[in-house]
């Protein structure tokens, strides 16, 4: 039979208060599972945190970000934070804070037991608001720190606090007090890691309300977590987190990103290809990369060539065979540029893809042409949408994401959708029947294909006012109205694997905003007219975009065969 250690059980014996605690409670805590003979400190806490997880509902999991990291990916977090502790300092701290079953705890301890530097202490501060599994973390780290005083030179003391890790620190975020203002010596860390949780939070929220200087909107809790720990990094310290890859880019996070790594100065982001692959026993579907940073105001105003190592594996199960590849910071952390994104290209086909684009002085405002999104609101707009209509009489196409195909509008569908909208009650959320490039605003979680646009030609329908539903964006210029070349141009550019390509060196989210279509670099006018003209003829235009593009734009050329 498992037997406890003797910390352990009087912990056990502590907890059993919380296992028959509120009667909103399912899980009692004297039934947690006991540690097995020769079973790691990272194995015990991911099988105890299973076992919570079991006895928690998904509502419960869901409002608490309670998703457990893969030991796999808690290894290579820990490993590697460990491989970039600086100094030789004996006393370390380490900082959790959103430590759920101390999974990540675990590991880091693990990685620092195989560092060659000699330690005396590690302090361990975990921060865990589900109070009952705060229960829990407390008997895994006391058998963690069992594990250290038996087997391994040295101490590790713990604190444990049952609270809100953000809101305990607000201050840090408050504008009327210095940004990211740091604390006394003492109590900042040299060694954060962290999973913390991920959703948006209420404008009306007292984290979003602390948080106003520094993300826009209904920010998401995990920014938030970033911002407070980096304050709370000593000088030269590490942190490594495993967050969505949405702060990198897009304007909500701009603000975020420009206090952010003026502080923290990003050394390997590893990138997971698959947004199912990396937490899939928890059916996540979300873009993670895992970002390790160390505290360096000084980073970006240091003359000479500074590196970013980005590796990238398709999802935790083969984190063994990543993927290598080293870049220029300057090339994917430009702080001295408006949007300051973080782009994050995973091989060489990928930097010359940056390198053409990069190098385009056009945007869709040289043009004169704007991006919209969509006016109808359907929740809003609900009276007037009809299953079926006449557009001789009184009905205007209403165009949906699944009507926009590459390089193709596909409209009636006939498919049980409400493709119809009446025009005389609805005329001010309707457009002119013009010609058009319309994208989707979302792309599907696995799409290889990132940009899906197509050309919308006015000839094709016999209306003055047209439909757009709100997950739509389309391209129009104001007062005028795009040629044929110039639509079907710009539809094949955004198809192209090359923009694609880029779109997904920049953006990491499945959303693609108007903001971002906006500030994407674009070609001449002739070139995109010449591309226009060339596929308007071809049966198949999808099938002959990359040699269309690549035609037109030599500098593809190259790329593509790098691609391969």
């Amino acid at each position: 039979m498992p037997t406890l250690n003797t910390s352990c059980q009087q912990v056990l014996r502590n907890v059993n208060s919380f296992g028959e605690a509120s009667p909103n409670s399912n899980v009692d805590l004297r039934e947690i599972p006991t540690p097995v003979r020769g079973e790691r400190p990272t194995e015990y806490a991911n099988r105890v945190g299973e076992w919570y997880v079991e006895h928690r509902s998904d509502t419960h999991r869901k409002e608490h970000g309670l998703y457990l990291t893969p030991i796999a990916v808690a290894d290579y977090m820990g490993s590697d934070l460990c491989g970039k502790r600086s100094g030789k300092r004996k006393k370390l701290r380490l900082l959790d804070p959103a430590a759920g079953a101390g999974i990540l705890i675990c590991a880091a301890v693990e990685g620092m037991d195989s560092c060659t530097q000699r330690l005396e202490e590690v302090h361990v501060v975990a921060y865990e608001i589900d109070q009952q599994l705060a229960a829990v973390l407390e008997v895994v780290l006391k058998n963690l720190a069992a594990w250290c005083e038996k087997a391994h030179s040295f101490k590790l003391r713990t604190t444990i606090y049952p609270e809100d890790f953000v809101l305990k620190h607000s201050r840090t975020l408050d504008a009327s007090e210095t940004l990211f203002s740091e604390s006394s010596s003492e109590q900042l860390f040299d060694l954060i890691v962290s999973n913390p949780p991920y959703f948006k939070l209420p404008k009306s929220d007292p984290r979003s309300i602390a948080a106003a200087s520094v993300v826009h909107g209904q920010p998401n809790i995990y920014a938030l977590f970033m911002a407070v720990s980096a304050a709370m990094l000593r000088s030269h310290g590490n942190m490594v987190f495993i967050v969505p890859r949405s702060f990198a880019s897009g304007p909500y996070f701009c603000k975020f990103r420009s206090v952010f790594f003026k502080m923290i100065k990003p050394v390997h982001v590893h990138v997971f290809s698959s947004r199912r692959a990396t937490f899939s026993r928890d059916r996540v579907l979300q873009e993670n990369i895992i970002l390790f940073g160390s505290k360096d105001e000084q980073w970006h105003a240091v003359d000479g060539s500074q590196w970013l190592k980005i590796t990238s594996s398709n999802g935790s199960g083969d984190l063994a065979e990543a993927k290598h590849h080293l870049v220029p910071l300057s090339n994917s952390l430009r702080l001295d540029s408006s949007q300051k994104v973080l782009r994050l290209p995973l091989n060489t086909y990928d930097d010359a893809v940056l390198d053409v684009i990069d190098s385009w002085v056009y945007t869709l405002a040289s043009f004169g042409l704007n991006i919209s999104t969509g006016p109808v609101v359907p929740f809003r707009a609900n009276e007037f949408i009809d299953n079926k209509g006449n557009v001789a009489r009184g009905h205007v196409p209403l165009l949906w994401m699944n009507h926009v195909k590459a390089l193709e509008v596909r409209w009636p569908l006939n498919q049980h959708k409400r493709e119809f909208i009446r025009s005389a009650s609805s005329d001010s959320i309707l457009v002119e029947n013009k010609n058009y490039v319309l994208l989707r605003r979302f792309s599907a979680k696995e799409e290889a294909r990132r940009l899906i646009a197509a050309p919308y030609l006015s000839c094709h329908y016999s209306t003055q006012k047209v439909g757009f539903e709100n997950h739509l964006n389309y391209i129009h210029r104001s007062g005028g109205e795009l040629s044929q070349d110039e639509a079907w141009g710009l539809a094949v550019l955004y198809s192209s694997a090359q923009l694609n390509s880029y779109f997904r060196i920049v953006n990491g989210n499945t959303q693609v905003s108007a903001t971002e279509i906006r500030a994407l670099p674009l070609p001449s006018m002739e070139t995109i007219k010449a591309i226009g003209r060339a596929v308007r003829a071809l049966p198949d235009p999808l099938a002959e975009v990359d040699a269309i593009t690549s035609t037109f734009i030599p500098s593809f050329r190259s790329a593509r065969t790098l691609r391969g």
